[in-house]
């Protein structure tokens, strides 16, 4: 971790060598890490060099700064974030220009006024960062919160680098999911759609939904009578058509890998991922972006995609709270309770809650319970919700074993607000509703990357200052499963003891 400064003074930096220490308490131990980091010149009046930050958690995982000197802190020192020779420095400044006055000149007109027209006018932290470096046409590895923006600022590149006058696959979207892919084509589709102020003579762009489950033979017809320019697709679907020769990628200007580090991980889809950067198209010819909130040994990834030639060799990592990687404006709880205790300990918190809209997540059922022939655990949770009150009318079921509509129906009616959500896992990666104020961990995730994602399924409303809530039902053993998550996670969570009838719960 390094230091990025903005000098106020003076446009050339000259290279001050200070020390960071990064202070984390758990239970056992207290870890410190160092960087050296450079500042900009300063007189003898401000802080002598070097000079020692110590960081330290604070409330909810916070991190507090403090210099090892009697004086201020030095006045050039802008803020902080994780930076190397494949990283660009990044201010947290607000910024006062718009959307617009970033795009300008560099995105189309149409689509910029489109982007107003659906309310994108103000541009996020990552969008602010990152629209810069990807509209010079640089490869780029998009690491930031979830719900930050991300997908906007890929599809902002993508329409302003296709050609609107040749029929011809241009750009790539590669998503794990059907649900992610819907949702990326639904958003591009929306600004690919033309303005009102603009007149119907101009060409339009045209969105292909190349997804798991889908018609493949309609999508044969789609390609030979004319190409997209721009495919929303998942991995097996693309690969079975570019291996039967109907897709070509000879014109293809830009290639997003989204969720990136779980397409990676995923056994069943890493090979065909790198014969899709390596052998379908090759780097030096096509803009890459890489995009996910999780990226974990991040340094190591940024150099395998160089090694292994994914990107070109200036690719650049921006990487936005890297030492708060969970959403602020998250409040983390837990209940403990006996396995046997839990559906009746879910039913309580929600009436309580009375969640304006909440996910309810649950692991995957074991092929053991399978074979027992035990009914889904998504499943019973549901019924268990709908006999026990009329108070939750509204409960909709995602998971794996649905059929493809099924899964897009309860997608549908869950965005619509005012319901719950029970799902697996399949709901936590990129599947962006907006409403939702509750988050409840019925079963504790695996990993801390699986906590991360399914927390960020909440507080996901642009600008908004709006307290959202985590709640882990957790048995008493489990509990330093989730001390560890909130080590690598930086964040607190309390614990909530239920009495019979009591208020609102608040952070």
């Amino acid at each position: 971790m390094v230091i990025a400064m903005e000098d106020k003074c003076q446009d050339g930096f000259e290279e001050t060598p200070a020390l960071l220490i990064f202070l984390r308490k758990s239970e056992e131990e207290l870890v410190a890490r160092m960087a050296l980091v450079w500042l900009p010149p300063f007189s003898s009046s401000s802080i002598p060099q070097p000079t020692l930050f110590f960081f330290n958690r604070g409330r909810r995982g916070r991190r507090s700064a403090a210099a090892f000197t009697p004086q201020a802190p030095h006045p050039h020192l802008n803020c902080f974030c994780s930076h190397n020779n494949n990283e660009a420095p990044y201010s947290l400044a607000a910024s006062s220009s718009s959307l617009r006055e970033i795009c300008c000149g560099r995105v189309p007109e149409t689509i910029l006024q489109r982007a107003e027209e659906i309310g994108f006018v103000r541009p996020t932290h990552v969008q602010q960062r990152s629209l810069p470096t990807l509209l010079s046409g640089r490869d780029c590895i998009l690491h930031a919160q979830t719900g930050s923006g991300k997908t906007l600022a890929y599809l902002l590149v993508i329409l302003s680098a296709i050609d609107v006058q040749q029929s011809a696959v241009q750009a790539l979207v590669v998503v794990p999911s059907r649900e992610l892919g819907m949702q990326v084509t639904k958003v591009a589709r929306m600004l690919a759609t033309r303005s009102m102020e603009f007149g119907m003579e101009q060409r339009s762009y045209t969105v292909m939904a190349l997804l798991d489950g889908g018609m493949l033979k309609r999508h044969k017809i789609w390609f030979k009578a004319e190409p997209p320019q721009i495919v929303v697709a998942t991995i097996d679907s693309l690969c079975q058509m570019i291996e039967k020769q109907d897709l070509k990628l000879d014109s293809l200007r830009v290639l997003v890998i989204d969720e990136v580090d779980f397409l990676f991980n995923s056994s069943k889809q890493v090979h065909s991922l790198r014969k899709l950067l390596t052998s379908y198209s090759a780097a030096d010819r096509r803009q890459t972006i890489f995009s996910s909130a999780s990226i974990p040994q991040h340094k190591h990834f940024v150099h395998d995609c160089i090694q292994q030639k994914w990107t070109k060799r200036d690719v650049v990592h921006i990487h936005l709270h890297p030492v708060e990687p969970m959403p602020s404006r998250l409040c983390h709880i837990f209940v403990t309770c006996k396995k046997e205790e839990r559906l009746q300990t879910l039913l309580s918190l929600l009436q309580q809650d009375i969640p304006k809209t909440g996910i309810i997540f649950v692991n995957e059922q074991s092929q053991k319970s399978i074979m027992a022939g035990n009914p889904p655990p998504a499943a019973w949770i549901m019924e268990f919700l709908r006999t026990s009150s009329t108070e939750f009318s509204e409960i909709f079921l995602l998971e794996e074993g649905m059929s493809i509509n099924a899964r897009t129906l309860s997608l549908s009616e869950a965005r619509q607000g005012r319901s719950l959500l029970v799902a697996t896992d399949l709901a936590s990666r990129g599947v962006d509703l907006p409403e939702t104020t509750h988050i409840y961990n019925f079963d504790l995730p695996r990993t801390a990357i699986e906590y991360l994602h399914r927390a960020g399924r909440t507080g996901r409303r642009p600008f908004s200052d709006e307290m959202c809530t985590v709640t882990n039902l957790i048995a008493p053993e489990e509990r330093f499963v989730l001390q560890r998550y909130e080590n690598e996670l930086m964040f607190e969570c309390k614990e909530f003891v239920l009495h019979g009838a009591q208020e609102p719960r608040s952070c």
